[in-house]
């Protein structure tokens, strides 16, 4: 059964380069962890944008407590954003597909992670996010499956909710923190060590 939690909050962010450094930092670990690392790499470079990332180097990030592969994912992406390989306003204006396309040319930049930047950056209405974990335990609570869903199991289920999935996945994350006692009575995320998603 859904626990009804009132209206989702929105989880936006802003669209550029700094949401995406957010992103990659976030796969695979908590969300507490990467919130610490990006704010050290934030406070040391002055602000997130690709010329400090690509200042720093992938060491200097390492040295700020990125992992070697994360850093050479955010270095590489500040050289192509600074290049004029990736064009982020490109991807914002253009087709999905053309954007999502971009996107997943980036090393880094997996089918989780264009679905995150999508819906909250973009705010797309209609995205389901490939392999979010907090996702597969939220729809075995409220449809009551004896296991989590695959991802196919779980694009089948929410293909009922589309053109209007983002607000499904929305209303779902909230269940899943609420039943945690990871979401407060103003529909704000508490700090917390929830992995949500993948790459």
């Amino acid at each position: 059964m859904y626990r009804w939690v009132g209206t989702p909050p929105f989880w936006a962010r802003r669209p550029g380069f700094s949401t995406l450094i957010r992103i990659i930092l976030e796969q695979q670990v908590s969300l507490r962890s990467a919130q610490a690392i990006f704010h050290r790499v934030a406070v040391h470079a002055g602000r997130v944008c690709p010329r400090s990332i690509e200042a720093l180097g992938i060491d200097g990030l390492r040295q700020l407590g990125v992992t070697r592969q994360k850093a050479t994912y955010c270095h590489g992406l500040a050289w192509r954003i600074l290049t004029g390989t990736l064009d982020l306003r490109s991807v914002a204006r253009g087709s999905d597909q053309a954007g999502r396309s971009a996107l997943a040319a980036v090393p880094g930049l997996g089918p989780w992670s264009i679905d995150i930047y999508y819906l909250m950056a973009l705010r797309r209405p209609d995205v389901w996010p490939h392999g979010d974990l907090a996702l597969a335990s939220a729809l075995r609570e409220v449809k009551k499956l004896r296991a989590h869903p695959s991802h196919l199991e779980q694009q089948h289920i929410a293909s009922r909710w589309s053109p209007w999935r983002s607000i499904a996945a929305r209303m779902l994350w909230a269940h899943y923190l609420a039943g945690r006692n990871r979401l407060d009575a103003g529909g704000t995320r508490k700090p917390s060590r929830t992995r949500t998603g993948r790459t």
